[in-house]
């Protein structure tokens, strides 16, 4: 993120306790720090404590739900003023959660919502709508007709919304089919780019490829370009530098479904400002998300654009 972006989210948002002479112990249970979501959650988190004041204590559980429930605990014994979560696997680490907040320790998450937890403050997407949208979008470039394959993420309930998400989408479209699709499980032995190849030598008529986030878009798209199949339009979610610099050379990548990892991060911080100064705080913030096509990056590629603020300078506005 540059200086001057940085900067420019603290301008846009109310100030928080530092004001007021407090200093709180934050701490952050960060599910994964990798690929541009993790980066950008991170560097929102990191941003929003210097602006508003605090201390940071974090941990990175690789994806690894059961690393992330026992960090959560080693977190909670420190006893901060707060917790950050961004949960890799929700349902899993739910135990965990909850017990942080048995302890008395005021819990925000964001990316996606631990069932059954009673946490202050959730910041996420709409990841029902994101699959709506992307799939909706194969749909009409298809003109309602077409052989289409799925690469899904079910390992969190929040993650999962976007397969239902799609599936919502194709009942008004009967002449879409679906011919092939496949589970990404973190822990599997197929990879995403095996997944396409396979799906690709399986179906070579398949006229797109709807994927559940980022990471298996861009390595659908290199298996496409394996197999000749530059025809093809593939869509994915999460948006970020890696993704739009694929779109913006005119792979087959079409669409990022481009969340505002960054600003879930500062609005958990804000909030836990908030709820420490007495004031009331909202249970469920749904955080912008733009639809990014080629002709939205012709004049470079943003890796700011979920500070808060950037997106209306660069002239973007929000699909979710």
């Amino acid at each position: 993120m540059g200086t001057a972006a940085l900067a420019g989210a603290a301008a846009l948002w109310p100030k928080g306790l530092r004001a007021e002479g407090a200093n709180p112990n934050f701490a952050a249970a960060l599910g994964w720090t990798t690929y541009d979501s993790g980066r950008h959650l991170q560097d929102g988190f990191r941003a929003a404590v210097a602006d508003l004041g605090g201390t940071l204590n974090a941990t990175d559980a690789g994806f690894d739900a059961r690393v992330q429930s026992d960090q959560i605990d080693s977190l909670v014994a420190t006893k901060p003023d707060a917790l950050f979560i961004t949960p890799a696997d929700a349902a899993a680490i739910a135990p965990a959660v909850k017990r942080a907040i048995a302890a008395g320790i005021p819990v925000f998450c964001a990316d996606s919502a631990v069932p059954g937890a009673e946490v202050v403050t959730t910041a996420m997407s709409n990841n029902f709508g994101m699959g709506q949208y992307s799939c909706e979008y194969i749909c009409k470039a298809l003109n309602g007709k077409g052989r289409i394959a799925r690469v899904m993420l079910p390992q969190n309930e929040s993650w999962d919304q976007r397969t239902l998400g799609m599936e919502w989408t194709l009942r008004r479209y009967p002449d879409i089919k679906v011919v092939a699709e496949w589970a990404f499980a973190l822990a599997g032995n197929i990879s995403p780019r095996q997944a396409v190849d396979n799906i690709l030598t399986s179906n070579p008529d398949v006229d797109a490829i709807w994927c559940a986030w980022d990471g298996a878009a861009v390595e659908g798209t290199l298996a496409a370009r394996a197999a000749g199949r530059n025809d093809l339009i593939i869509t994915g979610i999460d948006g970020g530098s890696q993704a739009f610099n694929y779109i913006a050379g005119g792979t087959p990548l079409k669409l990022s479904m481009a969340q505002s990892f960054y600003e879930m991060a500062y609005a958990c911080v804000f909030y836990a400002h908030e709820k420490l100064a007495g004031r009331n705080t909202p249970r469920l913030v749904i955080t912008p998300t733009y639809a990014v096509t080629q002709e939205m990056l012709t004049n470079g590629i943003p890796d700011d654009f979920d500070v808060p603020g950037r997106a209306a300078e660069l002239g973007w506005t929000r699909a979710l």
